[in-house]
């Protein structure tokens, strides 16, 4: 059971650091301006303006959700560091604070090579444990 929770923790904490991200925001706006104008409605503006106004509570949340996690992480030893290295590049990626916007770039390339060192490392281990061919 602690297992369950521990990974739903992980799982929340990834998903809500997207949320918290202006151009994910920006991107779901673009899509579903490109959805609606395949039904034939045409939007002008962003329809999804609105959750810039919630950016920085969500990045917040996420936040201590990946502080909850940090401790499993060291703690407990139950979370995957290609995990915890993901998440913390897409928290880093998707800092909404308006007085940061001239670093934004730079938090993009940092958080974004953080969450590749995840991947990485994932991948890594996934071909690490597949069983090698042996021609016969």
């Amino acid at each position: 059971m602690k297992d369950k929770i521990v990974a739903a923790t992980g799982s929340v904490s990834g998903a809500t650091s997207i949320l918290g991200s202006w151009q994910i925001c920006h991107n779901l706006c673009l899509g579903l301006i490109w959805l609606l104008s395949i039904v034939g409605i045409t939007a002008s503006g962003m329809p999804l303006l609105f959750l810039t106004k919630i950016a920085i509570p969500v990045w917040m949340i996420a936040m201590l959700l990946f502080v909850i996690t940090t401790y499993m992480y060291i703690y407990k030893k139950c979370i995957a560091k290609s995990l915890w290295l993901f998440n913390a590049g897409l928290l880093i990626a998707g800092v909404p604070f308006p007085e940061l916007q001239p670093y934004q770039l730079l938090f993009w390339v940092a958080g974004g090579f953080v969450a590749f060192c995840g991947i990485i490392i994932y991948l890594e281990k996934k071909s690490s444990q597949r069983p090698k061919y042996v021609p016969s």
